[in-house]
Parts: C-alpha cells; sequence; structure tokens
C-alpha cells in the first residue's frame, strides 16, 4: 500500500493521508514529480513507459517521474525517481514549471548530467527503453503521438525555451561577398 500526503490547492500540506488507488477527495491534492533529463552535450533522455502500465502504456515520456511518497518533498520525490527509473544520480534540479490539475500538483524539474549514457538503467514494471535524442528530435517528438500529450502541456513553457535555444542556434555558411 502506497501512502501519499495530502495537499490544498496551493501546495500546503494537510493533515489528511491518501491511498493510492483510492479516489481522492474534492479539494485534495497529491504530488507528483517529473525531471526532464538533459545531458551536458545538449541531447535530452526519453524513457518508454511499459506496455503493462494503466496510464500511457508504451509512451515515452522526457526523463523521470512520479508521485511523492508519504513524508516526501517534490525535490525529494523527483531526485528518488529519477535515481529509480533511470540509475541517473542527481546533482543539482532546476524547478522549470508547477501546474494543477482536478486532483494533482505537478512540480517539473530539470537535470543537466553527464551521465554516461550507456549507464541508464530501466526499472521493471516501470520503463522498457529509452532513447538520447538532439534537442531538436526532441521538439519533434514530443509532438508526435508516441509522446504523452500530458506531460508536453505541463512543460510548454520549458519548451518555448528550448524552441528558441534552436532558433538561435543558427546553422549557416559563412561567405565573403
Amino acid at each position: 500500500m502506497e501512502l501519499w500526503d495530502a495537499y490544498d490547492g496551493q501546495g500546503n500540506k494537510t493533515s489528511g493521508e491518501l491511498i493510492r488507488g483510492q479516489e481522492i477527495p474534492e479539494g485534495c491534492y497529491h504530488l507528483v514529480s517529473e525531471v526532464v533529463v538533459r545531458h551536458e552535450d545538449g541531447s535530452f533522455l526519453l524513457m518508454q513507459r511499459s506496455e503493462d502500465k494503466a496510464m500511457f502504456p508504451g509512451l515515452f515520456a522526457a526523463g523521470a517521474g512520479g508521485s511523492a511518497l508519504k513524508g516526501e518533498g517534490p525535490y525529494e520525490a523527483a531526485v528518488r525517481e529519477l535515481k529509480e527509473e533511470t540509475g541517473i544520480e542527481a546533482g543539482e534540479l532546476e524547478q522549470i514549471y508547477f501546474c494543477r490539475s482536478k486532483d494533482t500538483l505537478y512540480y517539473g524539474y530539470l537535470c543537466i548530467t553527464g551521465w554516461d549514457k550507456k549507464a541508464v538503467v530501466l526499472q521493471e514494471g516501470e520503463t522498457i527503453s529509452f532513447l538520447w535524442i538532439t534537442a531538436r528530435e526532441f521538439l519533434e517528438f514530443v509532438e508526435s503521438e508516441k509522446y504523452i500529450w500530458t506531460q508536453r502541456e505541463r512543460m510548454e513553457g520549458y519548451l518555448d525555451g528550448v524552441r528558441n535555444e534552436e532558433d538561435n542556434d543558427c546553422d549557416f555558411l559563412y561567405r565573403e561577398f
């Protein structure tokens, strides 16, 4: 049985306790932390969810994510989920988004890492494959039907920043006239 702390809509912990799989009462929220992983070389890590997952089976997400366990804050949950789902040990994480749905508070973080790309670990029952792709490929991939659309919506502001980086990375030949 997985226990979660209950929160109000502003992110304040209440005295309530939630149990995974049970309906979350109206006005209560649980925390979910997501970590977008970007390598020092500029590439992004995509993880493919297990085909056995109830939500979004077989689809890809950026990095790792999951619910905060009872007693965990969003940052601690992000560090734990990243390690469990990818094997990557986070250095410093930067918060890049926060949003609220009907019963969930989503905290999004960015992990910039120099982790050995071949050392990514899959978590049995959670992930089945991974890809490292360029920023340009990442921007295209998140728009595809292979990507979890709800995560794309949550990180839209961050994606705008990546788009701006790509727009300013001019590929041109120098010519003298």
